[in-house]
């Protein structure tokens, strides 16, 4: 009986933070961050406000535990994938399947990372995008290493990247029906002919010199 009743009570307590983080990203959708309020999410929730204090401080830490969860969701679909690359074009593809994958999974989310990314440097110290991009560029350094990826300065080409990532993610963000797959073949194509571009004028300029 003992066992029964803790089972039930933990299953209890993450049931309602689960409403409470459910709650707060309906609200932040509907009227951005900024103009939301702890109650706001409570009345949402239909919980007290001692049970809501029991699972976060204010709605700062909630919206961060929205976004450590879709970081960790990102840093997962990565390693899963890009650890299968065998090949330039495999390791861009894979990389952009895992970003527009995870954006696909939670858009709401990546909204409200480009709508606040001012309140997103506060708690992480840098905007969403920030938090991968080292780990990005070592892959990158890795590959070239590896000879999967031409000598190009991996802190430019993780920057190029994440610039064509981060705008394209908003597309698929905001479609109804987003396709990550469409969205990454685009996105490797794009990028594989910019980087074919570098290369040779790269070997133009050695051999001219």
């Amino acid at each position: 009986m003992i066992k029964e009743n803790l089972g039930k009570r933990e299953l209890n307590r993450i049931n309602n933070r689960q409403a409470i983080i459910s709650a707060a990203r309906d609200c932040f959708s509907e009227k951005g961050y900024s103009q939301v309020t702890v109650r706001d999410i409570i009345r949402r929730t239909g919980l007290a406000s001692g049970t809501f204090y029991n699972y976060f401080e204010d709605k700062q830490s909630i919206f961060s535990a929205l976004l450590s969860t879709y970081i960790e969701r990102l840093g997962s679909h990565l390693d899963e994938l890009r650890k299968k690359s065998v090949s330039l074009e495999s390791f861009i593809h894979s990389t952009y399947l895992a970003v527009f994958t995870a954006i696909s999974e939670d858009p709401v989310v990546y909204q409200l990372a480009h709508t606040n990314n001012r309140v997103i440097r506060d708690l992480f110290g840098e905007s969403v995008i920030g938090t991968n991009i080292a780990k990005l560029e070592r892959d990158i350094n890795d590959a070239i290493q590896r000879g999967v990826i031409p000598e190009i300065d991996s802190t430019l080409l993780s920057a190029a990247f994440f610039g064509v990532a981060y705008e394209i993610g908003l597309r698929v963000a905001n479609t109804s029906m987003p396709d990550p797959r469409l969205a990454a073949k685009f996105a490797t194509s794009l990028f594989m002919g910019g980087i074919k571009e570098i290369t040779a004028t790269t070997l133009q300029a050695d051999t001219d010199s």
